[in-house]
């Protein structure tokens, strides 16, 4: 039987640390493939797994990254620019927070950091074509998201202003990329500018619908939004290029919704779970990925507020495999066709249905 979707796959940024097993890319790999993930994607930020300097300029070193991939018995799915795709565009309220995804020389300087970030990018693309991939997953970064909210009334033309200054800042990196053949899969996400369909949409056409702009699909962050994450699929498929398995809930309550109050995520109405824990269909989405021929991977990015990372990865195992569909090479009502379904024979058709074959009006 064909499969179209690959996995599972591990997102390896929320289990890197400074302690082994997952502390350099030999050793979380080997730990990764034992719980059976057949793919790791790599955050190209975190040095103790990757350099992507010298991925950028070595096809030595990036031959090396495979060959340690392939022994642990695990692929490369996409390498992850999440951190420096948020800093391509930072509104200066989030200026001080957002520092700390940057090196040290830049941090305090937004224009470095930008052109930092900038650089980051083009870096990635190159690093890509080097590791054989066709996509990787990154942010937009925010301009506008601080005036999420329409109180006080937002200036006229401060949305519009905002998507050209993105689509200004993005296509030269986009332009790279389809140097490369690679993929920007942006994951939609609350924080970035680009958060949902219609902002997708907006950012789409403001970059004069770039064929190397896509999308990471994570329907926990649809959850959250209460959006139909189920017709997303349907309006985007072709633009889908990556996906996020990741799971969440909405309990909201007399006290709390979608905004949640300020609380902490585990007392949050709107909360990210470990896969089969929350209220996402996930049923239903590998069989709209399966009926729009999804070929890529399924990666589990693990957030939750309640259990153990490493009991939430060991599970994730099962629960992607059981999810992904085999694709049938034939229907389901064959065995009663006959002869009727395989040629056509117009003589009978027209017979069927009580013309005469011999006349054709």
């Amino acid at each position: 039987m064909a499969t179209n979707i690959k996995g599972p796959a591990l997102f390896l940024a929320q289990f890197s640390s400074d302690d082994m097993p997952f502390n350099s890319l030999k050793s979380i790999t080997k730990w990764a493939a034992d719980l059976g993930f057949k793919g790791v994607q790599i955050p190209t930020g975190d040095t103790r797994l990757f350099n992507l300097e010298r991925a950028a300029s070595s096809q030595d070193y990036c031959d090396e990254i495979s060959g340690t991939c392939q022994e642990a018995g695990v692929e490369i799915t996409e390498l992850s620019t999440h951190l420096q795709g948020q800093l391509v565009a930072v509104n200066p309220a989030y200026d001080i927070v957002f520092d700390a995804f940057a090196p040290q020389a830049v941090r305090g300087n937004p224009a470095a950091r930008q052109t930092w970030a900038v650089e980051q990018m083009g870096l990635a693309a190159k690093a890509s074509r080097r590791l054989g991939l066709n996509t990787s997953v990154s942010f937009t970064g925010s301009l506008a998201f601080p005036y999420l909210y329409p109180w006080p009334p937002r200036p006229q033309g401060l949305i519009e202003e905002t998507f050209t200054e993105l689509a200004r800042r993005w296509k030269p990196i986009l332009d790279i990329y389809e140097d490369h053949g690679v993929n920007v899969a942006y994951e939609i996400h609350p924080g970035e500018d680009v958060f949902d369909g219609i902002t997708f949409e907006m950012f789409l056409d403001a970059l004069g619908d770039h064929k190397r702009c896509t999308i990471n699909y994570d329907p926990s962050h649809f959850l959250l939004q209460q959006m139909d994450y189920l017709a997303f699929i349907d309006i985007y498929h072709e633009r889908i290029t990556a996906f996020h398995v990741k799971d969440a809930e909405f309990n909201p309550d007399g006290r709390q919704g979608v905004y949640s109050g300020y609380q902490s995520w585990a007392n949050r109405a709107g909360r990210f779970r470990s896969l089969g824990d929350g209220q996402v269909n996930f049923k239903a989405i590998f069989s709209k990925l399966a009926q729009y021929d999804y070929d890529s991977w399924a990666v589990l990015e693990w957030e939750c507020c309640l259990k153990h990372p490493e009991q939430g990865a060991a599970e994730a195992v099962p629960f992607i495999n059981d999810h992904i569909i085999s694709i049938t090479d034939r229907f389901f009502d064959e065995f009663a066709n006959g002869d009727a379904g395989n040629q056509t024979d117009q003589n009978q058709v027209r017979a069927i249905l009580g013309l005469d074959a011999r006349s054709s009006g």
